[in-house]
């Protein structure tokens, strides 16, 4: 196990306390405690904000001083192709659900700022199969559109502006870049 090499302090969080019975949770912490020995273990509920404030003065007592890695302003370290990606992901998951095909890409090919300030993106979904480019779009083109509308309405909300959302999907064999692919591990 990992953690059994982890030279750092180790701590287990376990969240959604309130969709749990207590002795469901109780034997969930035996188990995990008999996997490893934590140094503490929070119970939390972030929706009711049920443990929080134990959790985040446990962190502010351990967490070293240092200077900021990140200017105050800055939201994530992660480029926005990927973000936009990742949004346009998360819409295949929700939308398509148990139909989504189980290795799936989504690539930012590009990102472009007009002179209106509103953004294009074009994004390519990969699949494997011609059959899973079926699933993804739809009849009719109803899932790519439905997919469409939503990651471009977050999408707009992320950056702030209009956005042209240009999704294509196409078939390529996950040996081509397995690192690309939903599910590949």
């Amino acid at each position: 196990m990992r953690l059994q090499r982890t030279k750092g302090r180790c701590i287990l969080v376990i969240n959604k306390t309130d969709l749990v019975k207590k002795p469901e949770l109780k034997m969930a912490h035996e188990h995990l405690n008999l996997l490893y020995k934590f140094e503490k273990v929070f119970m939390i509920s972030a929706l009711k904000n049920d443990g929080l404030s134990d959790l985040m003065n446990y962190l502010s007592e351990v967490a070293s001083v240092s200077p900021w890695f990140y200017e105050e302003d800055q939201i994530t370290d992660s480029s926005t192709n990927f973000l936009s990606a990742e949004i346009t992901r998360e819409k295949l998951f929700l939308n398509l659900r148990e139909e989504l095909p189980y290795s799936t890409a989504v690539i930012t090919e590009q990102l472009e700022e007009k002179k209106d300030k509103s953004l294009v993106i074009k994004q390519i979904i990969f699949v494997l199969k011609d059959s899973h480019k079926k699933i993804v779009l739809g009849k009719d083109g109803s899932n790519i559109k439905k997919i469409n509308i939503k990651a471009r309405a977050e999408l707009e909300k992320l950056f702030e502006c209009k956005v042209h959302l240009f999704l294509f999907v196409k078939v390529r064999p996950w040996i081509d870049r397995p690192e690309e692919y939903i599910g590949n591990a």
